[in-house]
């Protein structure tokens, strides 16, 4: 078998590029381009692969949005879970805890790492029922 028979079977049956072809065989691109393109079904299989790439990338990209419109949801969702929490937490007829009260009124709080907890900055004047350590 020649190289240029060769050339055609991968092409034509095998589906191969041009560029795989040209590896496979140690030839240049240039002369499997050229036999390629002087067999008469170079057009017709052209447009063929032209049309599968089509429909393989809109297929690809209809994926991309099922899975970017699932990634939204699912950020929505932890949005709203966290907005209600933080509501529940801010509400009047709701207890805060200690760890949620430093978490809203965090620049109020420094960190000791010596004694690992969070203590609330001796500058400011402050209510009895602040916390004032947080672990």
């Amino acid at each position: 078998m020649s190289n240029k028979e060769k050339i055609i079977d991968l092409f034509y049956n095998e589906h191969l590029k041009p560029v795989d072809i040209a590896l496979e065989l140690n030839i240049s691109n240039a002369y499997v381009s050229k036999v390629i393109k002087k067999d008469f079904r170079y057009h017709e299989e052209k447009n063929q692969r032209k049309q599968q790439n089509k429909q393989k990338h809109k297929e690809q990209t209809i994926e991309y949005m099922k899975l970017k419109q699932k990634s939204n949801r699912d950020s929505y969702e932890a949005l709203k879970a966290q907005l209600k929490q933080d509501a529940e937490e801010l509400s009047y007829y709701f207890d805060i805890s200690d760890h949620s009260f430093r978490k809203f009124n965090s620049s109020a709080y420094k960190y000791n790492a010596k004694r690992k907890r969070f203590e609330i900055d001796r500058k400011l004047t402050v209510s009895i029922d602040v916390p004032k350590v947080v672990y």
